[in-house]
């Protein structure tokens, strides 16, 4: 079983994010990055399926030489190859999409695997962008599955209740919190992680449609009222919500 996972290179969560000089970019120097979370789960679930059905594991990403550092991880994890579609530049949702569409169809794999979305930009559009323009199913927010022959069936968290759904293979997972608890990278895994070469391609060139034309740091919280503790405080507080906070 051939299993691509694509993996993404994020700020890390502790990470204090300040906006950059031209408004619109946020400040790489001094920011720590990590393999972001929902695909560690994705990661492990295609390590699992490897280690259940034989064949490889690819790990894909696109970005500059720094997500080589996410590449390594996820080849100290047990990826088998990893591949960097490099581009020094910003793209959107659809740019990275038809990038990864575009290598992935070389790679013909049995599933396709990404965490449910990345926790810099939060837009959850470029798995089922690549799920469209590769003309395969997609399954979102999966928190449990079991491979078949020849399809999957996915365990989906919705609002209020568990779905169970079944799809056929080749498909794109979406993973979500509560698939699987990934591993710790091995002493060996990560020594073997350091002869394992990673290939480098250059990302395929695509339209950007849509364009951040800023960014701005939510406002500072306001001080707070201390009111008297007697009974005169109740109509007094009646009073700040519905004149100041314009609650009631």
């Amino acid at each position: 079983m051939r299993v691509v996972v694509c993996v993404n290179h994020v700020p890390d969560t502790e990470a204090k994010i300040k906006i950059g000089a031209d408004g619109r970019t946020i400040e790489r120097a001094g920011v720590n990055y990590m393999l972001n979370p929902y695909d560690e789960f994705a990661l492990e679930e295609g390590l699992r399926l490897r280690e259940k059905f034989t064949g490889d594991v690819i790990a894909i990403s696109l970005g500059n030489d720094q997500n080589k550092e996410t590449l390594r991880k996820a080849l100290a994890m047990g990826a088998d190859k990893a591949v960097l579609l490099k581009d020094d530049g910003t793209r959107d949702s659809y740019a990275v999409a038809f990038a990864l569409a575009a290598e992935i169809k070389t790679l013909k794999p049995d599933i396709l695997l990404f965490g449910k979305q990345s926790i810099d930009y939060d837009n959850a559009q470029v798995p089922t962008l690549v799920a469209e323009m590769l003309g395969l199913p997609s399954v979102a927010v999966v928190v449990k599955m079991e491979v078949l022959e020849g399809k999957a069936v996915c365990h989906r968290e919705i609002e209020g209740g568990h779905e169970i759904v079944q799809t056929s293979l080749p498909a794109v997972i979406l993973a979500q919190k509560g698939l699987n608890d990934p591993r710790y990278p091995s002493l060996k895994g990560i020594m073997a992680a350091k002869s394992k070469p990673i290939e480098e391609k250059p990302a395929q060139p695509a339209e950007i449609r849509v364009e951040a034309l800023g960014m701005r740091k939510p406002p500072g919280k306001a001080g707070g009222k201390i009111l008297c503790a007697d009974k005169a405080a109740v109509a007094e507080l009646v009073r700040l919500l519905h004149e100041e906070a314009k609650v009631v």
